[in-house]
């Protein structure tokens, strides 16, 4: 008997939307058929909904521990599971301690177990102190790497400088790790105009595109000379896709990755003081985010995530609407398929089009295999979407521990009315049933 069967006119398969009955057993996917497969379903989806995996996003900053009053493994939890993602793997920063050894690995893993909501894993952090460590972190199970190239906003997590980032490319490489990097240069935002003030122009002219070219083609350089797997983060400048559609074209291990808010807001329309919308690299112009859609449609960018970096209200609005005094992060876990199915929408690009971004395309990034796809074999991770439902983002719609966020006020379309984790029901409000995952 199966514990499990759902019957949908529509569900995402294969790349596609078509009728399905997808049958369940022992938390995961016994067998996907059509519409005839079983003769009894448990629940059969209405007509105005698709059965979706699992989103999957793999940039998440949840800080807990040491800044817990920022987000925390519940909040943070909760709010994916509202979004319909099902599995999060949380940045080595701003927790403190940062996770950069096994010791702070195990701090994180304490503070998440029996708090979260939805399955998660760990990054860990390549800094300065860290090199020449990383493969006794990456045996724990971390799923990869992150560095700065830049100051990252923390003290407690510094950058690495180019000859520290081809050491850190050559010592995953022994090993077959995986290096993510937030890739923005140094001494080109040094030379920049300063952002002092509420002007939003101004901030954008202190994070020019060429901080991301020059420090994303160091990192194709110590690629090109290590061998290492390398991903860019949170890709902003479109001007940096040609060489990373080149380096892609010349076999270099290299994946990207973009986030929604790039996507879906642009310098144009962000009010001045809208601290809500600061984020390093900055959102910048309609043309520019045309470019982003482009290089999602032709393959050069391989995921869509949301860097969802949340701080205390005090924080975010500190300075008054001061660009330079504000933190840097945009909240935004929730949002990221209804904003950008939102936007594609309107850009006439079809859901299925949208859906590899957020499912297949981080999944693999981490080498999750079993997550974001309706298959037989993967895991039971699966969210009803109502596509064409509209809603206005309100502060009682956040689940997130700070009521604080750029979607405040947007209205998106698409609705999330109910999720599985492992086949088993999962509300936001529900007993957190998730599970701490491994690399391995």
């Amino acid at each position: 008997m199966a514990d499990l069967v759902l019957r949908a006119a529509r569900a995402f398969v294969d790349g596609a939307v078509r009728p399905a009955t997808v049958v369940i057993e022992g938390g995961r996917i016994l067998r996907v058929g059509g519409l005839d497969d079983a003769a009894d379903a448990d629940l059969e989806l209405a007509a105005d909904e698709v059965l979706l995996p699992g989103l999957v996003d793999t940039h998440v900053h949840v800080n807990e521990p040491g800044r817990t009053e920022w987000e925390g493994f519940a909040s943070a939890t909760r709010a994916a599971l509202a979004g319909g993602v099902t599995t999060i793997v949380d940045m080595p920063l701003n927790s403190i301690p940062p996770t950069v050894d096994p010791a702070a690995l195990a701090v994180k893993r304490r503070a998440a177990e029996g708090a979260v909501t939805v399955d998660t894993g760990f990054w860990g952090g390549a800094v300065p102190a860290s090199l020449g460590r990383l493969e006794a972190l990456w045996d724990e199970g971390v799923f990869g790497f992150k560095a700065f190239l830049a100051p990252s906003g923390v003290d407690e997590f510094p950058h690495l400088d180019r000859d520290r980032l081809h050491a850190a490319l050559a010592e995953v490489a022994v090993f077959g790790g995986l290096l993510i990097v937030h890739a923005e240069d140094p001494q080109v935002l040094a030379a920049a105009p300063h952002p002092v003030g509420r002007d939003y122009g101004r901030f954008v002219g202190s994070r020019p595109p060429e901080a991301e070219t020059a420090a994303i083609g160091a990192v194709i350089d110590g690629v090109r000379r290590t061998g290492a797997r390398a991903h860019i983060l949170h890709l902003s400048a479109a001007a940096a896709l040609p060489m990373l559609a080149a380096a892609k074209a010349e076999g270099l291990p290299l994946t990207v990755e973009t986030c929604p808010h790039y996507l879906v807001f642009d310098e144009a329309h962000i009010p001045d003081g809208a601290t809500e919308y600061k984020c390093c690299p900055p959102i910048r112009d309609a043309a520019n985010q045309d470019a982003l859609w482009a290089a999602l449609l032709d393959g050069t960018i391989d995921a869509v995530v949301s860097d969802h970096s949340p701080s205390t209200a005090e924080r975010k609005f500190a300075g008054d609407g001061d660009f330079d005094v504000a933190w840097g992060g945009v909240a935004g876990l929730q949002f990221g398929l209804a904003a950008v199915w939102t936007a594609a929408r309107d850009r006439g690009v079809p859901l299925e089009r949208v859906l590899p971004w957020f499912t297949t395309g981080p999944a693999d990034l981490v080498g999750l295999g079993a997550k974001g796809r309706i298959a037989a074999g993967a895991d039971a991770d699966l969210v009803v979407l109502a596509p064409e439902e509209r809603h206005r983002v309100t502060v009682p719609d956040l689940r997130f521990k700070n009521p604080v966020s750029a979607y405040l006020g947007h209205e998106l379309t698409g609705v999330v009315r109910r999720a599985w984790r492992a086949g088993l029901p999962a509300e936001p409000a529900g007993t957190p049933s998730g599970r701490l995952l491994s690399r391995a």
